[in-house]
């Protein structure tokens, strides 16, 4: 599980076609750090397992199935990725549950300018639509974003300086892919009220 706070802005060192997987390894010691083989670390949105590292470097194995539903199988040496690694029952929760687990890939849309943050469109797979809502949480390329209005084939954010400068979405452009996953939360109400509802129709 994570938070949506990203750690380390890291860069992709080396893509290795295994047949059934890629071996991919990233370069960001900072999330190293107290992280041992076997642990999570987040690579924009998707939670991966570390393989190995050297203390500065780490790889971590993608299944195909994983690149065909995200983001990862666009990127290519020297592409900077978010890094985030598992939160610990002592971590301040700044962002919300996130999973790792990516809904679907979204499409920058527009980014709108102004004096102190940035707006930005992203384009919203329908399946998703129901899952948001205006000033609910999303998670965008693993960042833990606040939703500013919730449309059917669209969602806007607000990204703040601060997100500008120490995340990819500072220099995502329009046209460029981004990992998507909704609040888990949503998802479990939906399920708990139509079983409810399904259950009311029987009794």
């Amino acid at each position: 599980m994570f938070t949506g706070i990203i750690e380390e802005l890291g860069t992709i060192a080396d893509l290795t076609d295994q047949g059934d997987a890629v071996r991919l390894r990233v370069s960001g010691p900072l999330v190293l750090e107290g992280t041992a083989p076997g642990d999570s670390i987040s690579v924009n949105g998707c939670c991966l397992t570390v393989v190995e590292h050297d203390g500065q470097e780490w790889s971590a194995d993608v299944m195909h199935q994983t690149l065909r539903m995200t983001s990862l199988a666009g990127v290519t040496p020297g592409d900077r990725v978010n890094l985030e690694r598992a939160v610990t029952a002592e971590k301040r929760l700044g962002g919300h549950v996130v999973q790792g687990h990516v809904d679907g890939v979204g499409e920058v849309l527009a980014r709108t300018p102004s004096e102190h943050w940035e707006l930005v469109e992203v384009s919203l797979p329908p399946h998703l639509a129901r899952y948001l809502v205006d000033q609910g949480s999303i998670s965008v390329d693993g960042v833990s974003l606040t939703v500013v209005e919730a449309g059917e084939e669209s969602f806007t954010v607000s990204l703040i300086p601060e997100t500008l400068a120490r995340t990819t979405l500072g220099s995502r452009a329009v046209g460029d892919r981004v990992n998507l996953e909704v609040d888990v939360i949503a998802k479990h109400v939906e399920k708990l009220v139509r079983v409810y509802a399904q259950d009311q129709e029987k009794s």
